[in-house]
């Protein structure tokens, strides 16, 4: 269930009882998939300094950031996504690595109306592949991303060479949709970007699907 309180801000939400036993139950088999696979966990800060994703990013999330300055006027920022961090990560700790497997689960934080399956303060899950020596990745991944969604619904699209909304990706990604969803039906969004190749799950819309009978 959802509680409120007066103070709350919108798009967020505090979730308790059956609903958050659900997302931990989903939230385990989907780290079983990627631990099985060879992914290890990696946590991520927070805040991050706004010039990470300025360099990074496209104008979308440019203009959703939640940015402000710090005590010392140095302009940081809620993360709106993970990936141009995880890009930061493999030039600094493992440019001389091949097949480096990182799976995260973490809050992330954009500007926008909000709705159902679409909030302000969101969860992502995702995966990523750092300096790949297999040129069947891709095909890997989109096999992990289907495994995952399919935990929790048959019924959904898989759709490649889209052109994805941030600017690092090198190439035309990858979508997994599920129709029953509305509006809000991207539930995974994916591609390749210089530095390896991944993907992220909307984890708050994954829970919205029908489970699987």
């Amino acid at each position: 269930m959802e509680l409120k309180i007066e103070a709350q801000a919108r798009g967020v939400r505090i979730i308790a009882g059956e609903e958050a036993k659900n997302r931990r139950v989903l939230l385990n088999q989907l780290i079983a998939i990627a631990e099985a696979a060879g992914f290890e966990e990696i946590v991520l800060p927070s805040i991050e300094p706004s010039g990470v994703y300025v360099d990074k990013a496209g104008p979308e999330i440019l203009s959703q950031m939640y940015v402000f300055p710090d005590k010392k006027n140095r302009s940081l920022c809620l993360r709106p996504e993970a990936t141009a961090t995880v890009q930061l990560i493999a030039d600094k700790h493992f440019a001389r690595q091949k097949n480096v497997k990182l799976w995260y689960f973490e809050r992330c934080w954009r500007y926008e109306r909000p709705q159902e399956g679409r909030y302000r303060e969101f969860f992502q899950f995702g995966l990523e592949v750092l300096n790949p020596d297999s040129d069947t990745i891709c095909d890997e991944l989109i096999a992990l991303a289907e495994e995952m969604v399919g935990l929790k619904t048959s019924g959904y699209v898989l759709a490649r060479a889209v052109k994805r909304g941030l600017d690092y990706y090198t190439t035309d990604g990858f979508e997994i949709a599920v129709p029953a969803l509305g509006a809000q039906k991207q539930v995974v969004g994916g591609g390749t970007y210089r530095q390896g190749t991944g993907f992220a799950i909307g984890f708050d819309r994954l829970m919205l699907c029908n489970p699987v009978t």
